[in-house]
């Protein structure tokens, strides 16, 4: 998301912190009504190009957003107000920024708690799980399998082990992934997690577990090259035989042995 649309998101973020900051416990309702939200506009190009058209004014679509919200807390419908009140470059940056604020809601609630690392290890964790379940991550992905039934195998897994609002990103994830992979939504999950604490999450993938010493190197090379304090995530996979894969965000760095393999054979091919 840039330019207009980022601009907009950022002001909705600061407003809607405020917001969770009031909300207490109520922060997890407040991110379920906002899921609803997005769900409608996922399902409705109709609205949601109204509700994102520069050229209608925000008092009509206020209106729209309170009829469609009626019965919702007050603070879910003056948010999204406040986000169809906004310019967005691009309708799908609305829906885009309500899942956000959404997700920042379950945050919001499990920090309240004091579970907030918790919910981090118990995302990452379940993704790393799910490294070598190459059928159980395409039958969350499947949008052929309905979207109750992906939701139902998540619960399977965490066998009602896990904390409410991990069990809640976890299910959404499966229930209505919106076109990113399952995993992908979990580390999405992390990665705001880390924003909330103002540092960067790096997955790293290795043959065998790092030293102390190398978590430091890499740790602080990371730091000089993001300006901020990074979490390092491991995931142990004996198949990249040696060297290490590093993603933050959307950027990969991928300098194992079998990455350069696959490379020196596109190489010869070509």
């Amino acid at each position: 998301m840039r330019g207009t649309s980022r601009a907009s998101l950022d002001a909705a973020e600061d407003r809607f912190e405020q917001v969770l900051r009031a909300a207490g416990a109520k922060a997890s309702v407040l991110g379920e009504q906002l899921m609803a939200v997005v769900d409608a506009l996922d399902h409705s190009g109709s609205l949601r190009r109204t509700l994102a058209d520069p050229s209608v004014p925000a008092e009509p679509k206020g209106a729209v957003v309170a009829q469609i919200l009626a019965g919702a807390e007050p603070e879910t419908i003056t948010t999204v107000q406040g986000l169809v009140g906004s310019r967005w470059s691009a309708d799908s940056d609305l829906a885009d920024a309500v899942e956000r604020l959404a997700f920042n809601a379950w945050l919001a609630d499990a920090e309240n708690r004091a579970a907030l690392d918790r919910v981090e290890n118990e995302l990452f964790m379940l993704g790393r799980g799910l490294v070598g379940e190459r059928e159980v991550r395409q039958t969350l992905f499947d949008d052929r399998i309905p979207g109750s039934a992906r939701a139902s195998l998540v619960d399977k897994i965490l066998a009602g082990r896990a904390d409410p609002v991990t069990d809640a990103i976890a299910r959404r994830a499966a229930a209505a992934p919106r076109g990113r992979r399952y995993v992908a939504t979990l580390g999405h999950a992390g990665d705001l997690i880390a924003e909330r604490r103002r540092r960067q999450v790096a997955t790293v993938t290795a043959a065998a577990p790092l030293t102390e010493a190398q978590r430091e190197r890499l740790g602080s090379i990371l730091e000089r090259a993001y300006g901020r304090e990074v979490q390092i995530n491991e995931i142990h996979d004996a198949q990249v035989l040696g060297g290490l894969r590093i993603q933050v965000g959307p950027n990969v760095v991928d300098s194992t042995v079998l990455a350069r393999l696959a490379d020196a054979r596109r190489r010869v091919a070509s």
